[in-house]
């Protein structure tokens, strides 16, 4: 099986490829794919565009998605779609499962729950399998578009490394689900193997963890000197996110997948 991976620049592109070489990259700006198995990565990555273009993630998240849709009207065709956490928007039911409503808020949340709905909705009209994989907050080292707005960790682990101060929403007493990149791609590429057809898998360690334990032992390894300041969160922020949010991962844990990477052993990666 070789997959055409749309989305093959990014973060987790790349590595699915670093991983995965013998699958087919696909070119910035080409439409058709190149084999029957396609994993879809092409994406905006945080609800921030609404403030300087508020057609951004609609046109990355949808408009661009139908236009690699129009090519793929084959029964044979199999469209394996990376989502994000963020399509289960505010919700109480943690850990979040595939089976519960979504609840998204935010340009890129409501875009990304949009284009799930807009695949299924294809799928079904044109007899075309499909898969929805759901990631968790993904780490590891070289990802070049970490920000205070995307992949925070990271970013804020490379200011600990150069004595920068931080803030901490809430004193990082928040609770997120992370995974290294290489066991997001190791669970990709099972699910893309073994994964039940028209379905969706969560991808997550399935374990909360606060932000503050993160931090801490980054602080420890890095032997920083950094202040670390408390502030309470944007209004806007937590107008679009849960304040705590964990994965569900029992179908993925079904088809056998096991973590190789520690949460210890992603800080220590990230510090060096």
């Amino acid at each position: 099986m070789k997959l055409s991976i749309y989305g093959s620049t990014g973060f987790i592109g790349n590595n699915y490829l670093r991983l995965f070489p013998d699958n087919i990259r696909i070119e910035r700006g080409y439409i058709l794919p190149k084999s029957e198995n396609i994993l879809y990565l092409i994406s905006t990555v945080d609800n921030y565009n609404v403030f300087n273009d508020i057609t951004l993630d609609v046109k990355t998240n949808l408009e661009l998605l139908c236009q690699v849709l129009e090519k793929c009207k084959s029964k044979e065709i199999t469209f394996n779609f990376i989502s994000s956490w963020f399509v289960y928007g505010k919700t109480d039911q943690l850990p979040a499962k595939e089976s519960q409503n979504c609840n998204p808020k935010g340009f890129y949340s409501i875009t990304k729950k949009c284009a799930e709905d807009l695949l299924i909705s294809f799928c079904e009209t044109f007899n075309v399998n499909y898969r929805i994989i759901r990631l968790c907050n993904v780490l590891g080292k070289g990802d070049q578009g970490a920000s205070a707005k995307k992949n925070a960790i990271t970013w804020m682990i490379n200011q600990l490394k150069d004595h920068k101060p931080i803030k901490l929403y809430g004193g990082g007493q928040v609770y997120r689900d992370f995974l290294h990149v290489d066991d997001v791609c190791r669970a990709i590429n099972l699910i893309c193997k073994k994964g039940k057809l028209n379905s969706i898998y969560n991808v997550g360690s399935g374990n909360p963890t606060k932000i503050k334990y993160i931090i801490d032992l980054a602080y420890e390894m890095t032997n920083s000197y950094s202040e670390i300041n408390d502030i309470s969160a944007p209004l806007f922020h937590s107008q679009v996110q849960n304040q705590d949010f964990w994965m569900d991962n029992n179908r993925l844990l079904g088809l056998g997948f096991n973590q190789k990477i520690s949460l210890e052993k992603i800080v220590e990666e990230l510090c060096i």
